[in-house]
């Protein structure tokens, strides 16, 4: 130990000093703490940790105009009308009026706390950490002169954005409401739709400095418990100063980093996200992010929409077959264009193959060549299209890709058949639900061309292999990722590529292990179907 701490600890000792007196230095912490009963040391310690900061507000005032009292409130985060007609109108003005008798500051404390202010959420504390994590939320804090504790009382009044329409997952016959930066808002739309008393609601504060509220949400008679507490396990090991969004918490999460598959769906969805609950997943909100975490996941939960299950079951399963092959175009199509025309010609038909040939006679690169051109070009438009305001960037997609592609077919550049594959590989890419699972298949496409590039089909196979094998291995918090394909469950692939009737969708799926699989019991609807057949017959 220092001489310099020696010193400062036997003064505070013969002056007595007390503990709050000593203010932490700025990478120390206020654990601990405990306030003084003085109110101006109190302010005084407030004051220093709140040095430079124009935000707080510091109110003095008295309490039936004898004990001397002040509340502090972060201007902007604050209901400033709440504060004023619940707190400070009924402590100044209404006690005093009613001669309320008021014989020393405990009494005028325990007045205040249990008569005087009429809120539904208000607590008492007499440590300075609470009283700081308060004041940054949005709360008011209230000391009095003479006692060791505070009022806290919950006056929390943000801007915030109202809720709109889902922007990345909007649907035609599902509800048109979407998540926004506002956690509390977000559980409220969750509890519309399942009112029922198992669902949990656990809240964490994640990040050192930051402090992030964090919600994670599930059904208690559902949930794998053994996945829930591998979550739990996983969110407090988290340690870092500051938690910029989910997504931040979703890489720190997830099982395999270096893996570019999502392993954590996302959503702005509240109906998508009830539906899951009530499936045994797991809901994880961050305060200030519109995009909720749904864990475990699978890569057949991530190619599946809303509007699969609002629709009938054979135009949902027609949509899905389409989504998936689709998918496959996305994967595969501009590679296979790359080995059939450089190695494998002979797999083309004839006519086609006349056809390309003179498409691409006195063209100045190779097959390859002029895909990586093309693809890399419909990147750069992507990413450009985005970094625009919305309606230019729709121009500039549209009408850019339209004139770079005439442009080169004209310049002699790339083949005509080569902007048909991109512009296919690009729509194709755009009917894959999740965006997070897009990018993995724009990312494994310029693989899989490269390997054509060198190898053929025989490249292109391999590739699929190491793809699958990666797969098969790859879990989402112990969930097979490719279930229920790997491991192979007949029960559970009426939900996959095909989407069965709402009938034989009975059970919920087994490889989430939930404690309760029954969905629905469909014996009364079978008893009203037989007898109606009866009665027609």
């Amino acid at each position: 130990m220092h001489l310099s701490t020696i010193y400062c600890k036997f003064k505070d000792f013969v002056l007595g000093n007390n503990s709050a007196d000593t203010i932490p230095s700025a990478g120390g912490s206020y654990n601990g703490i405990k306030l003084d009963k003085s109110l101006d040391k109190n302010i005084k310690t407030l004051q220093t940790i709140f040095k430079d900061c124009d935000d707080v507000i510091y109110r003095p005032f008295k309490i039936a105009g004898k004990v001397k009292a002040e509340l502090i409130f972060l201007d902007g985060l604050t209901n400033m009308g709440f504060v004023d007609e619940y707190i400070i109108k009924p402590l100044m003005l209404e006690s005093r009026m009613a001669n309320v008798e008021i014989r020393d500051e405990d009494d005028a404390f325990s007045y205040a706390q249990d008569r005087i202010i009429t809120t539904g959420n208000m607590r008492r504390t007499a440590q300075l950490n609470d009283v700081l994590f308060a004041i940054m939320i949005g709360d008011v804090v209230i000391f009095i002169e003479g006692v060791a504790n505070c009022i806290v009382v919950e006056t929390k009044g943000w801007e915030h954005r109202q809720i709109n329409e889902p922007t990345s997952e909007p649907t035609m016959r599902g509800p048109k409401d979407a998540f926004t930066e506002t956690l509390r808002v977000n559980t409220m739309l969750i509890r519309r739709r399942i009112r029922d008393p198992k669902l949990k609601i656990r809240a964490y504060h994640i990040g050192r400095r930051s402090k992030t509220d964090v919600a994670v949400i599930y059904m208690e008679s559902m949930v794998n418990h053994d996945v829930l507490d591998e979550l739990n396990k996983r969110l407090d090991a988290i340690d870092a100063d500051n938690i910029v969004g989910s997504a931040f918490i979703e890489h720190l999460i997830e099982d395999n980093w270096m893996s570019p598959f999502p392993q954590i769906q996302t959503t702005e969805r509240p109906d998508k996200v009830a539906a899951m609950l009530m499936d045994g997943k797991i809901c994880i909100i961050v305060d200030n992010m519109p995009f909720v975490l749904l864990v475990p996941t699978t890569l057949n939960s991530l190619m599946q929409t809303p509007d699969d299950y609002y629709q009938r079951w054979l135009v949902a399963s027609l949509i899905r077959l389409t989504r998936f092959i689709g998918s496959f175009a996305a994967l595969l199509l501009p590679s296979l264009y790359i080995a059939m025309l450089s190695y494998h010609p002979e797999m083309i038909p004839t006519s086609l193959a006349l056809s390309m040939a003179a498409g691409r006679e006195g063209l100045p690169f190779p097959a390859f060549i002029e895909a990586f051109i093309m693809e890399g070009s419909l990147e750069l438009l992507r990413e450009a299209g985005m970094r625009l305001p919305g309606a230019m960037g729709q121009t500039i997609g549209v009408v850019g890709a339209i004139i770079i592609g005439q442009a080169a077919v004209s310049a002699n550049v790339v083949s005509p058949a080569m902007v048909v594959v991109v512009a296919f590989t690009a729509i194709s890419n755009f009917a894959i639900p999740s965006y997070d699972l897009a990018i993995s298949f724009r990312i494994l496409r310029f693989i899989l061309m490269l390997s054509a590039a060198t190898l053929g089909l025989y490249g292109i196979i391999l590739v699929v292999m190491l793809i699958i094998s990666h797969l098969s291995v790859l879990k989402s918090f112990g969930i097979p990722y490719m279930a229920p394909w790997i491991p192979l469950n007949l029960r559970d692939l009426k939900d996959t590529i095909i989407r069965a009737p709402w009938l034989f969708m009975r059970t919920r799926e087994s490889y989430m292990h939930t404690q309760n699989e029954q969905r629905m019991n469909t014996d009364k609807i079978n008893d009203v179907r037989r007898q109606r057949r009866n009665v027609e017959h």
